[in-house]
C-alpha cells in the first residue's frame, strides 16, 4: 500500500507487502487515518498475508480483520453510506496457474461486521449455495440497509432479497 498526503505530489509505502493484488481500499469518511483494504493475496500461491486488514492510523499498523484461509481472499470491502461502522466484505479464492486461472470454491462469501470491522458475520440468505467465486459489491446512500452484489456463481444459483 501507498499512501500520499500531498494530492498525489508524493507517495509513501505503509505496508502489506505481501497482500499481493488489492481488490478495494475504504476510507473512513470523517477520519482519514481509518482504512479498510481488501487484500486478494498472493495470485500465484497461497500466503498468510490475505483477507480485509484495517488501520487505525493512516497506516503505520495494520490489524488483519477478516481472514477465512491462506487460500481465500478479499475482493471487495464497502461502508454503509452514512453509518462507517458497518463494513461488508466479500471473500473468494482466485489463484493463477501457468496453464489456467482458479476462481471460486466452497469458502469464502459474503461477509457483515457492525463494529467498523472489528468482527464479521458470514450472510449466505438468498445468495449462491454452491461454488461461489469473486464479487463487486455496492451499498446504495439512497437505502443504506441495501446491498447489491455481482457475483460469479451459476446461473440462478441464488435468491433474493438478503441483508
Amino acid at each position: 500500500m501507498y499512501k500520499t498526503t500531498d494530492g498525489g505530489q508524493s507517495w509513501k509505502f505503509i505496508g502489506l507487502y505481501n497482500a499481493g493484488q488489492i481488490g478495494s481500499v475504504r476510507i473512513h469518511p470523517t477520519n482519514p487515518d481509518i482504512v479498510w483494504v481488501a487484500a486478494q493475496g498472493d495470485a500465484f500461491k497461497s500466503n498468510a498475508e490475505r483477507g480485509v486488514f484495517k488501520t487505525t492510523d493512516g497506516g503505520q499498523t495494520w490489524k488483519k480483520v477478516l481472514f477465512v484461509s491462506d487460500g481465500i481472499g478479499a475482493m471487495d470491502v464497502e461502508l454503509q453510506p452514512g453509518n462507517p461502522d458497518v463494513v461488508y466484505a466479500w471473500m473468494s479464492r482466485l489463484e493463477r496457474k501457468p496453464w489456467t486461472i482458479i476462481s471460486g470454491g466452497r469458502e469464502g462469501g459474503f461477509y457483515k461486521s457492525t463494529d467498523g470491522g472489528e468482527h464479521f458475520t458470514k450472510i449466505t440468505n438468498g445468495l449462491p449455495t454452491e461454488l461461489i467465486g469473486k464479487a463487486n459489491l455496492a451499498v446504495t446512500a439512497a437505502k443504506s440497509d441495501r446491498v447489491y452484489a455481482l457475483v460469479e456463481a451459476k446461473p440462478g444459483g441464488g435468491s433474493l432479497p438478503f441483508r
